[in-house]
Order: structure tokens, then sequence, then C-alpha cells
């Protein structure tokens, strides 16, 4: 059995349209049933909710009365029927496409802790930017409720952002794994009403600044504040939000002191950022294709893990004036690797240089088509994936 948990806050129609969605799921059976249950975080005016849903599935709602943020996850959880191995973590806009996904659940090995989707933002045509090889992105993400209920859930201290690395990071401390799935495909439908974004950089940068605090080790500490501030100083200048970036560093520095410190091993971190894997699809490209130079392409959130990656492995970055030998993307994030990906192998020339991707997991699923899986098919390559490497 599963759980489907899903916090909403004055947005009653979205919400509706959500439970619309998951009442046209079929298929639960095979993972002996289903619920759900909505976690009202103290709306103006709490929603009404009906259920069964068309497909037979129950609808529990749950009201708070004041806003918890995230951590209103942890009150579903707790609450959750005893029976649910599986909690399935969806916010009041996203939803799975299908119920394919329920029979990988019930093989991933017992050290997956969380088995994270391709979340798909259908009207923009990308997917959903966040997330890492270790961490999820909490609007689509499945977690066994064992470990959930063990490590504790969201720290309410994140309210939201950055409260699913928080728990990542336990979770790989904790000897677990999370597991990117691209057949667990989520649909999210994001808007950008009611959304401050000098409240979000506030937010991003101050709850950034606490995992740093929290896990990175003592003598990598300086790296990872250099590239937190530069990054978020480039998208508050981009976003028009130079405010909510100074106001997140004034609410960094008054509250760094307080932030519990459970500093990983080098080995861990490794993992946590990204390197562990970038060092070992990168070094595979290298052998496969022997290559000397490359330019990075794409770049998004960690660029700078995939450089140092190069640097470490000698492989030179160069222009792409320069006729690099391969074309690395330049992100950890598993969707805009996706997307990069997809639109360089859809649009290279006959001759081009490859396109390495800097996690062999996504490059792995790029050579298998989810539609045959989802239907019980045999795995069958992708033509338009023959120049990805890992």
């Amino acid at each position: 059995m599963i759980t489907y948990v899903i916090p909403t806050r004055n947005r009653p129609e979205r919400l509706a349209d959500t439970l619309w969605a998951l009442g046209a799921l079929r298929g639960h059976a095979a993972s002996l049933g289903a619920e759900i249950i909505v976690v009202d975080n103290a709306s103006d005016h709490p929603p009404t909710v009906e259920g069964p849903l068309d497909n037979g599935i129950p609808v529990r709602l749950i009201v708070r009365t004041e806003n918890e943020g995230a951590a209103s996850r942890n009150i579903a959880v707790r609450e959750a029927n005893p029976r649910s191995e599986w909690v399935v973590m969806l916010d009041d806009d996203s939803f799975p496409l299908d119920t394919g996904f329920l029979h990988r659940l019930a093989s991933a090995p017992p050290d997956v802790a969380a088995v994270s989707a391709d979340i798909l933002l259908p009207h923009t045509g990308r997917r959903e930017m966040g997330g890492l090889p270790a961490v999820f992105v909490g609007c689509g993400v499945a977690i066994r409720r064992s470990v959930y209920l063990e490590l504790g859930g969201y720290d309410r201290a994140f309210n939201y952002y950055v409260e699913e690395y928080d728990l990542a990071a336990r979770m790989l401390m904790a000897g677990y794994r999370v597991q990117f799935d691209r057949w667990f495909r989520v649909e999210h439908h994001k808007t950008n009403a009611g959304r401050d974004m000098n409240t979000i950089l506030a937010r991003l940068v101050r709850n950034n600044g606490w995992i740093i605090r929290r896990y990175a080790p003592s003598h990598r500490r300086d790296a990872c504040w250099s590239d937190l501030t530069a990054r978020y100083r480039q998208i508050a200048q981009t976003e028009n939000a130079m405010p909510g970036f100074e106001r997140g560093l004034s609410e960094l520095e008054s509250t760094i002191d307080d932030q519990p410190r459970s500093p990983m091993t080098d080995e861990q971190f490794d993992r946590f950022i990204g390197l562990a894997q970038a060092r070992q699809a990168i070094d595979a490209a290298i052998n496969e294709h022997t290559l000397k130079t490359a330019a990075i392409v794409d770049e998004g959130k960690h660029a700078w893990v995939v450089r140092q990656a190069m640097r470490e492995l000698g492989l030179d970055e160069v222009p792409l004036q320069e006729h690099p030998g391969a074309l690395v993307v330049g992100t950890m994030s598993p969707g805009p690797m996706l997307d990069a990906a997809e639109r360089r192998a859809a649009t290279a020339a006959p001759g081009s240089p490859p396109v390495v991707v800097p996690w062999r997991v996504i490059a792995d699923q790029l050579h298998t088509r989810p539609d045959h899986l989802l239907t019980g098919g045999s795995q069958t390559q992708d033509p338009s994936a023959t120049r990805i490497s890992a």
C-alpha cells in the first residue's frame, strides 16, 4: 500500500484539479491499494475534500492551525496507514502521470530510502530545476515510511525550500541512498502566482547556508560559501531581488551559530554534492572517447562540481570555438541534465562531439524509453540517445 501526501494552503482550485488527476489513475491494486492525506496549512478558508475519488482511493483532510510549511508532511506520515510502505510526496499542483512506478518501488533495494521522480513542467516544455544525484525534489518523490519516521522527517525550521537537502543528508549519513527513476513521472503545474522572489531568495540563501554549516567538512566550507553567494547573487540580480538576497545573508549570519554540526566525511560529501558521480561519469567518457579537451555547456546548479571533476581527471576545459573533444553538460541537477542531453542529442549534426552527461544513471536511462517499461515491454534502444555517454 502507498500513501499520497499533499500539503496545501489557500489554493482550493489547484488542489481540486490535483485530486481529479489522482482519481483518474488506475493500477493501485498491484500495490495493495492507496490513500491520500491532504494537510491544510492554516488556509484562510480550509478546502472541502470529498472522497473516495473516482478510482476508489479514500481521501483524508488534516487541518492545521498554523502554517508549518513542508514539515506539515510529518503529521501526514505519522497518520498514514501502517500498511503503507511508501509515502509519495506531492504538492497541491503535482501528480504522477501513471502508476507504472509502483512495481518499481516494490523492487527497490532495501538501502534505497527515496525514489526521486522525473518532474515535468508541462507549460514550459522543461523539467524541474532542483535536486542533485543524492537529493530528491519534494513535489515528486516516494520515501519509505519507516525511514522517514526513523529520521524524524522534515526539519520545520526550514519551512519551505532546501528542506529536502537536509532530509537527504540525514538519509545518506544513516547509510541510505536516493535513487532517481525516469519512469516515475510527475507533472508539476507550477505557477508564479503568489511567489515573492525576494522571500524565495532570502529563504534559499539562509537555508542553503544552514546545509553547509550542518554537513560540510570544515576544510570545504569556504568553497561552498563562495559558490552559494555567487550563485544566488547572480539569480537575485537577474530576478531583481537583491533585497531578498541581502535579507537572506543577514538571517543566515544571525542564525548560523545555532545550527547543529554533523559534518559528513569527505566521501559522503562528495556523493552529496554530486562530485563522486561526476568523477565516475567523466572518467568513463575520457576512457571511452580518449578525451583530452571538453567544453562545458548548459551550465546550471553545481556547474562548479563538473569543473572540479574535470580538473581532477586532467580533462582540459576549452571554449566551443576551439573544437573540443566532447561537450560536458554543466549541471548536477537531474531535470536540467536530462533536458540538455535530450535537446543536444536531437539536434546533433553528423560528426559532432559526443555529449557527456556527468551522472551515469541519467546517461543509462536515456537509452531506454519509459513507455516500453510502463507497458511491460522490454527495454529498447532510443536512437536519439546514441551519442550520449556517461
